[in-house]
Formats: C-alpha cells, sequence, structure tokens
C-alpha cells in the first residue's frame, strides 16, 4: 500500500529514504511542463526548497493563472473533492493545502512505478 502523508515534510523524508527523490523530482517537471507551467527546479534541490517552489508555484497560478491552475490539477490528477474539502477561505493556506496534494499524488506515481515497474 502506498504510504500516507499528512505533511509535505514527512512526504519528502520518506521519498529521500526510499531513494525516490530525484524521480519525484522528475515526475513534477515533467507534469508541469504537460500543463504549459514553468517549474524552474535546479537538478540538486533540496527538499525544503522544492516545498516552496511549489508552494509559490500553486499560489500565484490561483491569484494570476486560474485556468492553468486547473489544468495543473487535472493533468496531476489531484481529486477535485479533495481540492474542495479544503476549508479554508485564505489563499496561502489554500495553496499550501493544493501543493501537499500535488506532491501526494506525484509521489503516488513514483512510488507506483518503482513498487510494480512501469
Amino acid at each position: 500500500m502506498v504510504p500516507q502523508f499528512s505533511n509535505i515534510r514527512g512526504l519528502l523524508e520518506y521519498a529521500q529514504e526510499a531513494n525516490l527523490y530525484d524521480e519525484l523530482v522528475l515526475q513534477l517537471k515533467k507534469d508541469f511542463t504537460l500543463a504549459n507551467v514553468d517549474l524552474d527546479v535546479p537538478e540538486d534541490v533540496l527538499p525544503t526548497d522544492l516545498k516552496t517552489l511549489v508552494h509559490e508555484k500553486v499560489f500565484y497560478l490561483i491569484r494570476e493563472r486560474f485556468a492553468d491552475y486547473l489544468n495543473l490539477l487535472y493533468i496531476i490528477d489531484v481529486s477535485e473533492k479533495v481540492v474542495k474539502s479544503i476549508q479554508s477561505e485564505d489563499v496561502l493556506e489554500i495553496s499550501g493545502e493544493v501543493s501537499l496534494e500535488i506532491l501526494k499524488r506525484e509521489w503516488q506515481k513514483v512510488w507506483f512505478r518503482d513498487k510494480y515497474g512501469g
């Protein structure tokens, strides 16, 4: 069963321990590119910096390019139900929660590919 996480830090630490952090970064880059959203991630990005980059980009998309934000969620396959269940009206908090959901979904993709091949 895919490990579940309630925060980004735990997810990124687990990805590093499982030696899948680099794969997670590549998956993020791939899906952001497919959604035509620039995410400038250095090759050797630290987990804390990755968290910040994703959060800032999601915050920007919600405020400035909402259609691109929705497209990104669609491309990554973040559940609409989960996004609608976020209990906040503060865009900063919402973008943090959505960033967690994005990273969780990307982690699922990486974990399944590693576990079952593909």
